[in-house]
């Protein structure tokens, strides 16, 4: 049978290898090369990288590859309209998911592959939210998304549910980071909202098509959530909430973390308290985020395409002084400018906002004019 993606095919057949976790793939990666290079690779020099069981285990993927039903079924949904698999090699994968410990090797997209590179913010929270905070969380997400910030979350009941509402009513969208795979809709009470997702927003999953909901992948999602975003906006948490996964994992990517406070009767509102305390920002407004990431705040009720692009601050035009007019990356950046990384992160959103500066792949910055 002809594979029309040999490249593709490749890195879906070394995914499925047993024992091949993300961590091996790399290394395999780092060591030989592409995945058609790993495959073809000598059984020797394979077994001095994995070890001799997995050596063998990728030589008979590769052998059966043909007949796999999951790598033809997996090629044919890429191949339709709208869906995409990225993989670490490709153009299209987020420079941001290079700073997160363990970055996935392929990513299943459906939707608008675009908003892997657009500036975002992720909302995350309960799941047994109160009105109060469903509203909260999709006022925020709309401001947001009104102000040119992606919204990212997790397709959950609740507040991510709420934050895909308003990311998609804002203007910049939304990205659903979910625990499946991007062929199954969970839960099926979100339907409706997984479809406009799909249509006009992302839905994104780095595991198998068919994967099902199993308990340990939801919060393996998280990193992801918070690796693609700016920061973490965090709406109202319990204090054993997975959403204080998510912050967590902000907090050691460099992410900024915010919390809305609430009453403090509400067990929804303890993990929220808890994140201030440790030294998440406290915000009661989107302005209060859109500040600290060096951004003006949309006029009330502006659109996306009508809220006029925030000046670059002064500090963000040394950045861009610093910057040059070719490709930097972000450490040498942070270097010549003499900036923290949280400090730059902020300057950099702000000049994208501004349509100064686009991100490249691999956690480089280019200049846009003069």
């Amino acid at each position: 049978m002809a594979i029309p993606d040999p490249g593709l095919a490749a890195w879906l057949i070394l995914q499925g290898v047993p024992g091949i976790g993300a961590a091996s793939l790399r290394r395999l990666l780092a060591e030989i090369g592409l995945p058609e290079a790993v495959l073809a690779a000598p059984r020797a020099r394979l077994a001095a990288i994995v070890g001799e069981d997995r050596a063998v285990a990728i030589l008979r993927a590769a052998a059966q590859a043909d007949g796999d039903p999951a790598i033809a079924r997996a090629l044919d949904w890429a191949a339709q309209d709208g869906n995409a698999i990225v993989t670490l090699a490709d153009a299209a994968y987020p420079a941001s998911l290079f700073a997160v410990a363990d970055p996935p090797p392929l990513l299943y997209a459906k939707g608008r592959l675009e908003l892997l590179g657009a500036p975002a913010i992720a909302i995350v929270g309960s799941r047994n939210a109160s009105a109060q905070g469903l509203a909260n969380a999709e006022a925020f997400a709309r401001a947001l998304s009104a102000a040119g910030l992606t919204i990212v979350s997790g397709q959950a009941l609740g507040i991510d549910a709420a934050a895909h509402r308003g990311g998609l009513a804002g203007g910049a969208s939304t990205i659903a980071v979910i625990g499946t795979g991007a062929d199954i809709v969970y839960p099926s009470r979100n339907r409706e909202l997984a479809h406009a997702i799909a249509a006009d927003g992302l839905i994104l999953s780095e595991f198998p098509l068919g994967t099902p909901a199993l308990a340990p992948n939801f919060p393996r999602r998280n990193r992801i959530i918070s690796g693609l975003a700016r920061g973490v906006l965090v709406v109202e948490a319990a204090l054993r909430s997975g959403s204080l996964i998510t912050a967590r994992q902000a907090a050691e990517q460099g992410r900024e973390v915010f919390a809305v406070p609430g009453s403090i009767h509400s067990p929804v509102s303890k993990g929220c308290h808890a994140l201030i305390k440790q030294g998440a920002k406290l915000v009661e407004s989107a302005a209060d985020i859109l500040e600290e990431f060096g951004a003006a705040a949309p006029a009330a009720g502006a659109a996306a395409t009508a809220a006029p692009a925030p000046a670059p601050s002064e500090p963000a035009q040394a950045v861009l002084q610093a910057m040059g007019f070719e490709a930097v990356a972000f450490d040498v950046l942070a270097g010549r400018a003499g900036l923290a990384t949280d400090r730059l992160a902020a300057l950099l959103l702000e000049l994208e906002l501004a349509g100064r500066i686009a991100p490249l792949p691999g956690g480089r910055y280019q200049r846009l004019g003069s």
